[in-house]
């Protein structure tokens, strides 16, 4: 049979799956996990090895390290905040984070960081949840900037997630708060910092600390077990390594291995901004909640409205064209989630919405479509075209 119950072709399947095989075929990968859900027809496709070399197959529960696909599962929590009146998207972040109240900006980017003026207004949470905090990765040429200095004598990372390092939080948001911003709060979108912010303010305003907060409100409604901070020693054979390229070699090196992962042991700074790991059964059930506004069988995590505000998007024309590579022409960005403005070719479905991660994870939900699609692999940079096919591929197999 060639359709599938949820619309989609079985044969277009087998297509997915010789595409994605060639990345793993040609040493790109040593292996990968996609699934397809669509009108309750769920297609999991599992290829290759957990490492390269390795004898230990790639498994539907494999561990992956998720990185910014965290950032929407914190936008989550602080919705729930939001509807408790707990927090407030429009509100200064000061009540809670004293310690960012009266904000210096610099003059310019690559100005010395005394050479400062305050800031036009005080921090909010929505510009955290948009990242328009005012403090992130500068895209320009600026590797000299005084900031970055700064920003790494303060164990500010700019860059992968590092779980070792060993500031709590409170200590980590002291040391940003010796920093100026970059850019005045609301005018720039500034990529990840702003979720590091958003999980301390998350843990203040629910008064428990922050995967306690997730466990509690997100995960265990939504039977997401093996998500969290870090993979239970009973489980580090399920977490593969991750790998990152020599870029004056092109030759592959190891990042992070278990059973001594920087994963292998709860953070003493669990980062909102990319410190998860999670597994593709675990995802399908978070993206399925929000494609469903909020509803999880019969728990309702999030309100329709909060959905709906979450995944409308939220930048002015300017502030898109300034992400650089982090968000095409046609998406834009709204409360921790990318979303789809226009269509430009047959994945670039308007309203479709999600998020990927620097180790080789993509996740978007689709509500025109009624489709959730996950990608999880474990490589940084992703192996290239790895992400545009994967979706140009899903999209294919829509068969109705």
């Amino acid at each position: 049979m060639n359709k599938s119950t949820g619309g989609l072709s079985e044969a277009r399947l087998g297509r997915m799956h010789a595409v994605m095989a060639g990345y793993v075929e040609r040493g790109e990968l040593p292996g990968l996990v996609t699934l397809v859900s669509r009108r309750g027809q769920v297609h999991v496709d599992v290829i290759g090895m957990q490492a390269l070399g390795g004898h230990q197959p790639m498994q539907r529960d494999t561990i992956f390290r998720i990185t910014s696909m965290t950032k929407p599962i914190a936008a989550v929590a602080a919705m729930i905040l939001v509807e408790e009146c707990k927090l407030r998207l429009d509100e200064p972040v000061d009540r809670l984070l004293p310690e960012l109240a009266d904000r210096a900006v610099l003059k310019h980017l690559d100005a010395p960081i005394a050479d400062t003026l305050p800031a036009l207004r005080p921090i909010t949470v929505r510009d955290l949840l948009t990242m328009r905090m005012g403090f992130g990765f500068i895209l320009e040429a600026a590797a000299d900037c005084p900031i970055l200095a700064a920003a790494s004598e303060q164990q500010i990372v700019m860059g992968p997630p590092q779980p070792a390092l060993p500031l709590a939080p409170d200590e980590w948001l002291r040391r940003f708060a010796t920093l100026p911003l970059m850019h005045h709060p609301g005018e720039q979108w500034m990529y990840d910092k702003a979720f590091s912010v958003l999980g301390v303010l998350i843990a203040r305003a629910a008064e428990q600390p922050l995967e306690t907060f997730l466990r509690e409100r997100i995960f265990a409604p939504l039977d997401m077990p093996d998500t969290g901070f870090s993979v239970p020693a009973a489980n580090l054979h399920r977490l593969p390594p991750c790998y990152w390229t020599n870029f004056e070699t092109g030759a592959f090196a190891v990042y992070d291995e278990a059973p001594d992962s920087a994963w292998s042991r709860p953070p003493a700074f669990p980062d909102a901004a990319g410190g998860l790991v999670s597994t593709l059964d675990d995802y399908l059930a978070f993206g399925q909640m929000l494609l469903d506004k909020g509803q999880h069988r019969r728990e309702r995590i999030l309100a329709r409205p909060s959905v709906e505000v979450m995944i409308t998007d939220q930048l002015l024309p300017s502030q898109r064209a300034s992400a650089g590579p982090f968000l095409d022409d046609n998406r834009g960005w709204g409360l921790g989630v990318s979303v789809i403005t226009r269509r430009d070719n047959g994945s670039a479905v308007p309203g479709r919405f999600g998020w990927e991660g620097g180790f080789g994870t993509s996740w978007f939900s689709d509500p025109q479509e009624e489709l959730v699609a996950i990608l999880m692999s474990q490589r940084l940079p992703p192996a290239a075209d790895l992400y545009s096919d994967f979706w140009t591929l899903a999209y294919q197999s829509i068969d109705d």
